[in-house]
Formats: structure tokens, C-alpha cells, sequence
């Protein structure tokens, strides 16, 4: 019998919605092992979110709360991390840039295996198998961890985003460790976040992206119908790498990985490095004059026609059945 440790993400007092897709994977696991799974959060305001995460089904819930964990640095969350981990069989995180980051120096710390991007869990024997993406999504690999402790990041895509269980489990408070030599050596200059009004992209329930058929027409054409949704604007890399957009709104496998309810594809050929980041979207919406465009292959609703003629004319609709 082993147990999980789900290592949470938030920002502002608020869990990410990342830390509930890693929650998912974590009840899995658990299951297949016959153990329980607990979450950890780190932070100098950690307690403000502690109170959301007992309400996933954990068995409990680990605050490591201090002044010195104000601003996220991987060398000064890994010690203390690692110090919990060593009494669970399986750590795990979302693969998100918090988790990318800080889950190999765990790793290292623990001497354990690592397994990244996990898609699918399963079990034979007792013993975990982790299928990840491989070739930028042109094949798929499995694997097995065979130290003490396993650590593993996991796709938000690729699991459902765990609902609350309605009983709160305990909380706990655990001892902050000392960053030590890795963090005297780290000196935080400043944070610069990209902020505007509309959702977080990797948040977002209704994603609107754009490709390099825009142009310089990117934002004048996905304003209008993301406004009328209320949704985050992402892109394609070509879009981002020709400066049509904000490099941040790559979605794809060197990007964001998203899977909202509703997706549109507009103006996106559907590359495999961009499906590896939005095919687990609920519904797929694309637009594109090009009929064999690859991304028509796992669209749900698609129109072939000229986008900048059809854009236009759907947001004006989606804004007049909005008002009644």
C-alpha cells in the first residue's frame, strides 16, 4: 500500500484549476494502490487556500505556511516538498509551469524517477504504468517508476477536474525546511505578469484562438466574438512567432495545454504540435477556407469559408441572441 501527495497550485488565495485535474489523477492512483491521497500547499498565505482543498476527498490536507515562501522560487519550495514526499509513494503535480519547474529538482532531491506530461494511468500488479506523449505527440510511450518514490506531472487536459466531496478533511500544518545553499544563491529581482480582463487562459471555460491567416487582423477579428463568449484568446505558434499576438497565448506542445468546454480553431491548419495542446477540448468549433485543413479531423462543428467574412458575422449573432 502506497500513498499519493497532490502538490497544489494558487495564486491570490485561489487553487488553480490545475491542482483539481492533478486531484483526479491522485484518486486513481490511490485507488489502484490501496492507499489515500493528500494535498499539499505551500505558501506565505497557504491557509487561505487550504480551507478549498479539503473539500476534494483528501484524507488530509499539509499547510506549509511562511514568510519565505511569499514569492515562488523552485529553490525554496523544493526542500520542503521533498521533506513531505518522503513519507508517500507517489508525488504529483499538474504540468503546468509551476509543476514542470519545480517537480524535477524534487525529484532530484529524493533520488526517485521521474515521469512528465502524464496522460493516463493504469495498474498491473500493484504497480503504476504512466503513458506520456511522445515526438511531440506523434506517438505515445509507457513507463513504469521503480524508485522508493515516483513523481510524475500530469496533463490538466487529460483528467476531468475533481469536484468537491462535500466532507472536509483535516488540516495540518508541516515544517517549513530551509532552502540552503540552491536558495542563498537565488536573488528575486521582480515578477512580471501579463494581466487584462479577460480569463487565464489554462483557466478558461470557452477558448477563442487565432492563427497565422489573421495576420495583422488578429486582435480586430477575435475581440469582437471573445467578448461575446467571454472567453480567453489563444493562438497558434505561427501567429505568435510572425508577432501577430502576445507570445503567452501559444496553446500547443511548446505552449499552453487547454481543454475548455468550447474551443474555436479559426484560421489554424491543426499542426500536431497544436492539437497536442486543445484536443481534449469538450467541443471544437473551426473555421478555415482550407476543407483539408488536419484540423476538420477532430473538429465537432467546422465551416469552410472565408474567415474574415464569417467572424465577423458570428460574433454579431452570438452578441444579438445574447440580448434577447
Amino acid at each position: 500500500m502506497a500513498n499519493v501527495l497532490v502538490v497544489a497550485e494558487f495564486a491570490e488565495g485561489k487553487v488553480k484549476k490545475t491542482t483539481h485535474s492533478a486531484v483526479t489523477f491522485a484518486r486513481t492512483a490511490a485507488t489502484a494502490l490501496g492507499g489515500s491521497y493528500s494535498i499539499l500547499v505551500l505558501g506565505s498565505s497557504a491557509g487561505s487556500a487550504a480551507e478549498e482543498l479539503s473539500k476534494l476527498g483528501a484524507a488530509k490536507v499539509l499547510v506549509a505556511e511562511d514568510a519565505s515562501l511569499e514569492h515562488y522560487l523552485a529553490e525554496t519550495y523544493a526542500p520542503t516538498v521533498a521533506a513531505v514526499a518522503k513519507d508517500f509513494g507517489v508525488v504529483v503535480a499538474a504540468a503546468s509551469a509551476f509543476g514542470k519547474d519545480l517537480l524535477p529538482r524534487v525529484a532530484g532531491k529524493l533520488e526517485a524517477g521521474y515521469a512528465a506530461d502524464i496522460t493516463e494511468v493504469s495498474a498491473s500488479g500493484g504497480t503504476l504504468h504512466y503513458k506520456r506523449p511522445m515526438y511531440a505527440g506523434n506517438a505515445f510511450g509507457v513507463c513504469v517508476i521503480d524508485s522508493a518514490v515516483q513523481v510524475v506531472s500530469v496533463r490538466q487536459s487529460a483528467f476531468a477536474a475533481a469536484e468537491a466531496t462535500g466532507a472536509a478533511a483535516p488540516i495540518e500544518k508541516v515544517a517549513v525546511v530551509a532552502a540552503g545553499q540552491a536558495g542563498a544563491r537565488i536573488e528575486r529581482v521582480k515578477f512580471d505578469q501579463v494581466k487584462n480582463e479577460r480569463p487565464e487562459l489554462a483557466e478558461a471555460s470557452v477558448v477563442v484562438a487565432g492563427g497565422r491567416a489573421l495576420k495583422e487582423q488578429f486582435y480586430d477579428l477575435l475581440n469582437p466574438l471573445a467578448d461575446a463568449f467571454g472567453a480567453a484568446i489563444g493562438a497558434s505558434r505561427a501567429a505568435c512567432d510572425n508577432g501577430y499576438c502576445a507570445s503567452d497565448l501559444q496553446v500547443g506542445q511548446t505552449g499552453k495545454v487547454v481543454a475548455p468546454g468550447l474551443y474555436f480553431a479559426i484560421g489554424i491548419s491543426g499542426a500536431i504540435q497544436h492539437l497536442a495542446g486543445m484536443k481534449s477540448s469538450k467541443v471544437i468549433v473551426s473555421i478555415n477556407k482550407d476543407g483539408d485543413a488536419p484540423i476538420f479531423q477532430i473538429t465537432d462543428y467546422g465551416l469552410v469559408t472565408d474567415l474574415f467574412k464569417a467572424v465577423p458575422e458570428l460574433a454579431e449573432k452570438v452578441r444579438a441572441i445574447k440580448a434577447g
